[in-house]
């Protein structure tokens, strides 16, 4: 077993990935087609997570006990409670019962073969969304419940009343101080969203038949085609890794204080 890891490890090396049992094609052509949506899909879930949760936070702790507060509140329990397939067969079960039509994959059946349009790629994006939200439900109530309680612990400092009491505006006082420093547990568990999201898309991938390389890595896991299973959690790891470096970089960026290493 130990020549074989090492092996694969020198075709590692020189951009061997080996060779598809199932597909009867070398991996590194059939992880190329998939892994373009995959990529796609995993930042626009990122993306979709940050900028719901990020200002549907503040507000929760700007309008503490209000009804959107507790509305939010509910969200948030309801998101983290809800599996992300179950999210993805109401979703499709709904889009069928109101509108007639099917939310699963990535495009519609005329598109699915065609060349690359314009055309093309509104139909891909007119389905994009429903991935998107399903990967990203879960992550959007979990950050938003970190983003309100941390924001809520810095309007409670001295520092807050000090900068209210010297004149400065409402706005620019919560934009510019609070929001900033309850913005780093968010840009710190970046990495651990990133493997939520990935190590989510594979299920959801079968559930929506979504043509990234999700469906195609279950696959290979129940057929035992070793060589492309092994390619794919390599790709992962790697992902996961960028994640994590992006997010120690980002939190660099918002608190200068981590560069100095000041407690």
């Amino acid at each position: 077993m130990y020549q074989q890891y090492f092996d694969w490890v020198g075709g590692l090396l020189r951009g061997d990935l080996g060779f598809s049992w199932d597909y009867r094609r070398p991996v590194a052509d059939v992880i190329g087609e998939r892994l373009p949506m995959t990529l796609l899909i995993a930042v626009g879930t990122l993306l979709f997570t940050y900028a719901a949760a990020i200002p549907l936070g503040i507000y929760s702790a700007l309008r503490q006990y209000s009804k959107t507060d507790y509305a939010l509140a509910i969200f948030g329990y309801i998101g983290l409670a809800t599996p992300n397939f179950l999210l993805a067969l109401i979703l499709m079960y709904f889009a069928n019962l109101w509108f007639g039509v099917s939310v699963g994959g990535l495009f519609s059946l005329e598109y699915q073969n065609a060349p690359w349009s314009w055309a093309k790629l509104g139909d891909l994006l007119s389905h994009l969304w429903v991935p998107i939200v399903v990967l990203g439900t879960a992550g959007t109530a979990f950050q938003l419940r970190i983003m309100r309680a941390t924001l809520l612990e810095e309007l409670n400092k001295m520092y807050v009343t000090a900068a209210r009491a010297s004149g400065l505006s409402e706005f620019k006082l919560i934009m510019k101080y609070p929001v900033r420093l309850a913005l780093n547990p968010i840009v710190a568990t970046l990495g651990w969203e990133l493997t939520t999201i990935i190590s989510g898309a594979p299920i959801i991938g079968l559930v929506l038949s979504l043509p990234d390389t999700g469906p195609m890595f279950i696959t290979s896991l129940v057929n035992q085609d070793m060589f492309l299973a092994g390619a794919m959690l390599l790709i992962y790891s790697v992902l996961v890794m960028i994640g994590a470096l992006v997010s120690d970089i980002l939190l660099i960026l918002v608190d200068p204080r981590v560069k100095m290493g000041v407690n």
